[in-house]
């Protein structure tokens, strides 16, 4: 693959690699549609011919970034960039510390609870612990909503500097029109002050989250979320469910200090 300088003032970069920047157009076309896509759909929403996207197309599902369902002509992501995420180490040592806390919180609480993190103006989840109960709510790991739409993406963006804060709204998507984010900046500092978020869910009915930061040099490096399931004919314990995921939170931040060097 071969780069190519461009004349100053035509694009911000330096440099071009049309080759690459063709597969990641690709890569972020299949990121956000929720059905698989032809080729010549992928064609057609790029812009571009047939012979340009063909070979690439193949060679990212030969890489496994690609896959197409049995029977199926359509392409959708693989889970392979979301597993090279999660293998970096700082990532990895971060769910590792975290998931005995987090079983432990399951256990003393009866509640399900989750790790999140932010991508591309998005909340994921990268980790979850369900509950031993027979009753109990859980999501499973990979998902994702946009930041404005999540407790656990309220804590994250609430715990950021302010030049984070801005590169993560420029990610935002959809766009928010300009009273909702103004709205949601006020939100996160009230997060921040009292440093958890307690919010009934936006898409199931009876379930309260409770989220706190898990902070690694100051700043959210994720979110740990407790979506509280209120059961009935027992006692609400939402108050004491909601300072033991601050106290979890705590303790992963803590035993974080030593991660930034480890291997």
């Amino acid at each position: 693959m071969t780069t190519e300088p461009i004349e100053e003032g035509e694009d911000d970069r330096r440099y071009r690699a049309p080759a690459l920047e063709k597969g990641l157009d690709i890569l972020e076309l299949l990121a956000g549609v929720a059905t698989p896509l032809t080729l010549t759909q992928i064609v057609q929403r790029l812009g571009r011919s047939h012979g340009e996207l063909f070979r690439m197309v193949q060679v990212l599902e030969y890489r496994g970034y690609l896959t197409t369902e049995p029977g199926g002509e359509g392409y959708s992501l693989s889970d392979r960039l979301f597993s090279l995420g999660m293998n970096q180490p700082r990532t990895r040592y971060l769910i590792e510390v975290a998931l005995p806390e987090m079983r432990q919180l399951a256990q003393d609480t009866g509640q399900s609870c989750h790790l999140a993190m932010h991508t591309m103006g998005d909340m994921v989840v990268v980790a979850r612990m369900e509950s031993g109960e027979q009753l109990g709510f859980s999501v499973r790991v990979g998902y994702r909503r946009p930041l404005l739409q999540a407790a656990s993406g309220a804590v994250l963006y609430a715990f950021q500097p302010g030049d984070v804060r801005e590169r993560w709204e420029a990610l935002l998507d959809p766009v928010p029109d300009a009273a909702t984010l103004a709205a949601f900046r006020v939100h996160a500092d009230e997060v921040r002050v009292r440093a958890v978020e307690r919010t009934p869910s936006r898409f199931v009915a009876g379930v309260t989250d409770l989220s706190a930061p898990i902070l690694r040099g100051g700043a959210a490096a994720a979110a740990l979320t407790m979506p509280y399931l209120a059961k009935l004919g027992e006692p609400d314990g939402i108050d004491a469910a909601a300072a033991a995921v601050q106290a979890t939170a705590a303790r992963i931040s803590a035993g974080l200090v030593d991660g930034d060097h480890h291997p």
